[in-house]
């Protein structure tokens, strides 16, 4: 029965295990017990000299999931891969994951949906997500919108509405002032 396990790879290393797997499972012609390695990733959108860029992050840095069959076999030859450092799980039997969790993992929404295919990101059809390259305390410029040119203090992000709430200066107090990531820009 084919399931999804977690392996733990060196952290940076996950597109080279996930290659030197595939590789090995192909020269070893053990296609039949591991079926496929994904590196989960998702799509964000980063703000980077004001502008808005797409980029793919790993959701999960430092570990692989593999979808197999746990035999002997298939273990020795995923432990035994270079890069990899062992399984999640108990120290005798790696625990496979739910299938809630695969999905949410691999951003899926349904148990019948389409599995990215292997080395393929995983998006799942969700939109991109906006994250912020600012820090609180960090000083802005607002590029747009009335209050533009005005320069102030991050006192809160908030990504999951790609805001920031900024302390502005205007008329000598300090107001907090609402604006998304693509209307300010580092000073």
């Amino acid at each position: 029965m084919f399931r999804w396990y977690v392996i733990n790879t060196y952290s940076g290393h996950e597109n080279k295990v996930k290659n030197n797997l595939e590789h090995r499972v192909q020269t070893m012609g053990q296609g039949r017990k591991v079926r496929q390695v994904v590196v989960p990733t998702e799509q964000v959108q980063e703000i980077k000299d004001g502008r808005k860029v797409s980029v793919e992050k790993r959701t999960m840095p430092g570990y692989v999931l593999v979808q197999m069959e746990m035999t002997d076999e298939a273990w020795g030859l995923v432990k035994n891969t270079p890069g990899v450092t062992g399984f999640v799980g108990s120290r005798n039997k790696p625990l496979p994951l739910s299938q809630s969790e695969v999905d949410n993992l691999l951003h899926t929404e349904t148990p019948g949906a389409a599995q990215p295919a292997a080395g393929q990101p995983s998006g799942g059809g969700e939109r991109p997500k906006p994250r912020a390259q600012y820090e609180i305390g960090e000083t802005v410029k607002v590029i747009s919108g009335p209050l533009s040119d005005f320069s102030g203090e991050i006192a809160e992000i908030n990504d999951d509405a790609a805001k920031l709430k900024v302390l502005v200066s205007i008329f000598g107090r300090e107001t907090p002032v609402e604006v998304g990531y693509d209307q300010v820009k580092k000073v």
